[in-house]
């Protein structure tokens, strides 16, 4: 048969061109189609050339979502984080999809607030399990039940801060970095300390905040020293958070000379709110966060460094393993921190309250 040509394989007006107007075309079955579009095995040379002609021909692109489909993948997979306009989160989420995006896969970002949200989520799974092949939850709680829910759907699942040990892991060790940033200063000299952090929404499952307090108090104790817990206040992991949770804990009676926030984006606002109460950074207080924000070093703060791009990447390669068929449900990644020590932190000053 010879090759179609422009005349013998235009069709009439159509609103999309489907694959079987290319099978009408080209006088193949639709299965040849797919198999000779898709580059496999067992179709003939004459025929495979005869089915390229005519979708060129007819300018036909094959639809990727039904491609996946028909091959049993979606090439999707979803992030769910607590919020996307935070640079922790967003950085998460570039990190992932740049593994995705160079295996062939897209990325869908969904957001889960609350428990209720992420319930929501993973009730739903039954129609997920067709727009997508697996998840990776970021620092969102995820209890056994709702585990054992997405596996009954078969769908593949990597978390990002929570331990389960049942499915791959990627964390930092939050004891470590509460303990690392308040015996830097500690060594500095400083004893009354304020902790910047917020409360876990379901700290039986997953508690940032919790195991950073707990690093704090174990560097306190070290040297005979203690947390205040009136000194430690909620700042909800954000700017304005971390601002009013300054002002509070610095107006108290007996102030601290030191702050350690649980993260830079609250350190940012604990400055505006020493600016604002005429203190002096480091001079009347110091100040240690938490991620090495973009902004940290230009703003001189002293960070315990945590590379969140590449927890995302290590969290999408966990994953696209496990959807390859490799058994890693109990690999726990625990990235690497470090103390980066910047212009916000200096010996306790002699004219601040409370030194």
């Amino acid at each position: 048969m010879a090759p179609p040509t422009s005349a013998s394989v235009t069709p009439g007006p159509v609103d999309r061109l489907t694959i079987e107007h290319v099978a009408n075309a080209a006088g193949v079955s639709v299965a040849t189609v797919s198999r000779a579009l898709r580059g496999l095995p067992n179709v003939a040379t004459s025929t495979r050339t005869r089915v390229e002609e005519a979708a060129r021909v007819l300018n036909y692109r094959a639809d990727p979502a039904a491609s996946r489909l028909a091959a049993g993948r979606s090439r999707t997979i979803a992030v769910v984080v607590p919020i996307v306009n935070s640079w922790y989160f967003s950085n998460v989420v570039a990190g992932a999809e740049a593994v995705c995006t160079e295996d062939g896969y897209d990325l869908l970002v969904l957001t889960a607030p609350s428990s209720t949200v992420r319930r929501k989520v993973v009730t739903t799974a039954a129609a997920l399990d067709r727009r997508v092949d697996g998840l990776i939850f970021v620092d969102v709680a995820l209890p056994d039940d709702e585990l054992t829910e997405l596996e009954r759907r078969r769908l593949g699942v990597v978390t990002v801060g929570q331990r389960t040990g049942r499915v791959p892991s990627v964390r930092v060790d939050n004891v470590d970095v509460g303990r690392t940033a308040v015996e830097h200063l500690v060594e500095l000299g400083h004893e009354r300390i304020g902790v910047l952090g917020a409360q876990a929404e379901q700290p039986a499952h997953f508690d940032v905040p919790g195991q950073r307090i707990r690093g704090a108090e174990h560097a306190l104790a070290e040297v005979g020293l203690r947390l205040d817990p009136s000194l430690i206040v909620s700042g909800e992991f954000t700017v304005e958070g971390g601002h009013d949770a300054a002002r509070r804990v610095l107006q108290a009676d007996r102030c601290p000379t030191a702050l350690f926030a649980m993260s830079d984006e609250m350190a940012f606002g604990a400055v505006i709110a020493a600016r604002q109460l005429g203190l002096d950074i480091p001079r009347d207080l110091s100040l240690v966060g938490v991620d090495d924000h973009d902004v940290a070093a230009a703003l001189g703060l002293t960070t315990v460094r945590q590379r969140v791009v590449e927890h995302g990447a290590m969290a999408a390669r966990a994953l696209l393993r496990k959807l390859d068929g490799v058994n890693d449900r109990a690999l726990d990644l625990v990235a690497a921190t470090e103390l980066v020590v910047r212009s916000t932190t200096a010996a306790p000053g002699d004219g601040r309250p409370g030194a």
